[in-house]
């Protein structure tokens, strides 16, 4: 069959651009969502069933529609859980709040367009005719688009070094993903667990331990040893800038940056101010700046503008004033076995000092990976027929500010589109909801207006 629209993914970014699609296309049009995802629209951040694990944007900025900004709130005060819009809700509120918003449109049946979810994963692409796109799926079946939107996201970092060497006995003590939370069930209360990456999902996965029983030491290891800083309860204004003023060459502008945080309360009012702002400061950057940008300022940018909740921050900080949690800052080296431990040799920051951490535990808390290309077989393939291009920094793939497909081939008949982190190299921060919403609307408004015309 020939769709509309093709929507391959299935997380956030894809019900996001399904619900928009679902609420601006007439009943004639049809919708295939692609996805082999068990969670399918809560992703890997808004699946946790624990509720200490909380958002990071206060609820009344958690709307799935930009235009209906108490959305969100008003779910949870339909389910009796008492927040309010500048509390932090739990994740996996969240994911249940994604679900239950598609499922209120889908209830619509005589009133909506055609969508069907198809169970399996894009494994190839090709044009058939100037006007349709076929996807070879990975169940042996194809389908057609006369429109696409890739909504793919991405996946778990690998570890930084080779583990193949060691035993399965010591293998099975090294955590590659964090999110299968089964693994917690085998950790002893006293064993010791060193953690690799001190980000957002270090603290996530800090706090699940204790929640779990465990009252061992754990060692943090990560390049710098920055942990993500906190939100505070009552926020200070946001800073105002005029964006056309700021200088576009990064050195200038982060002096100017550091210049207002001393006039300000609060550093993070500078952080808010530009919080509505940065997708147009990134455009105004030329590539080389960005590109420095990435090299030397993106991990205090993370900790400074993605911060955790109030009580979360609490939480954590106490365990690192008591020793519980000690975070290093060095380059890993090795992972050897050291009988049935671990032994991790690493290089500490800013010397060529040998330091080792010993640990029962290795869990891989190094982040979620780049968006790149080339983590997605059925984009690699798009690129080898130059469907689609990789963007200059090799963050994604390379889009214009409307989120179209920039390419060489493609048919401009087919509307080709990206939502979400694969477009990072054209808007930067696209990752989070308050983001991602609009972008899901702009672009299904964009769809909507083509097929109407077709």
């Amino acid at each position: 069959m020939i769709y509309d629209v093709v929507i391959v993914g299935a997380g956030f970014s894809a019900i996001a651009v399904t619900c928009n699609l679902i609420q601006q296309l007439p009943p004639t049009a049809s919708i295939a969502v692609i996805g082999d995802d068990p969670g399918f629209g809560r992703g890997t951040a808004y699946r946790t069933e624990l509720h200490l694990h909380r958002l990071n944007v206060p609820a009344g900025r958690m709307s799935l529609h930009p235009d209906q900004p108490s959305d969100f709130v008003d779910w949870l005060k339909s389910r009796n859980v008492p927040l309010q819009e500048g509390d932090f809700a739990s994740r996996g509120d969240y994911g249940l709040y994604v679900r239950d918003t598609l499922a209120r449109l889908l209830r619509r049946k005589n009133e909506r367009c055609r969508v069907d979810f198809i169970k399996a994963k894009a494994s190839g692409c090709f044009e058939q005719t100037s006007r349709t796109l076929i996807f070879d799926l990975n169940n042996g079946d194809q389908i057609g688009a006369r429109n696409v939107v890739l909504c793919l996201g991405v996946g778990n970092a690998n570890l930084p070094v080779d583990i193949a060497g060691l035993s399965s006995a010591v293998r099975s003590r090294v955590v590659e993903n964090p999110w299968r939370l089964s693994w917690m069930n085998r950790v002893r209360p006293e064993d010791s667990v060193c953690i690799l990456g001190s980000g957002l999902t270090m603290i996530d996965q800090v706090l699940a331990l204790r929640a779990h029983g465990h009252r061992g030491h754990i060692d943090v290891l990560s390049r710098r040893g920055l942990a993500p800083l906190g939100h505070v309860r009552t926020p200070p204004p946001a800073a105002q800038f005029d964006i056309g003023a700021l200088p576009t060459r990064l050195s200038e502008l982060l002096k100017v940056l550091r210049a207002r945080s001393r006039t300000v309360t609060d550093w993070r009012a500078v952080m808010d101010g530009l919080r509505p702002v940065t997708q147009q400061l990134w455009q105004r950057l030329p590539t080389e700046e960005r590109r420095r940008f990435l090299r030397h300022v993106l991990p205090w940018w993370n900790v400074h503008r993605h911060r955790v909740a109030p009580d979360v921050y609490a939480q954590f900080e106490a365990l690192l004033s008591e020793g519980t949690v000690r975070v290093r800052a060095g380059f890993l080296g090795a992972i050897e076995a050291d009988g049935k431990r671990l032994k991790l040799a690493y290089r500490k920051r800013g010397s060529q000092a040998a330091e080792q951490v010993s640990a029962d535990w290795l869990i891989n808390c190094t982040g979620m990976e780049r968006a790149g290309i080339s983590h997605s077989p059925l984009l690699e393939e798009m690129r080898r027929q130059t469907l689609i291009e990789a963007d200059p920094l090799r963050l994604g793939i390379s889009v214009d500010d409307r989120s179209r497909v920039v390419s060489k081939k493609l048919n401009e008949e087919i509307g080709a589109y990206v939502v979400g982190a694969l477009s990072a190299g054209q808007f930067w921060e696209i990752t989070a909801v308050p983001d991602i919403r609009v972008q899901a609307k702009k672009v299904a408004t964009e769809l909507a207006a083509r097929i109407s015309s077709s």
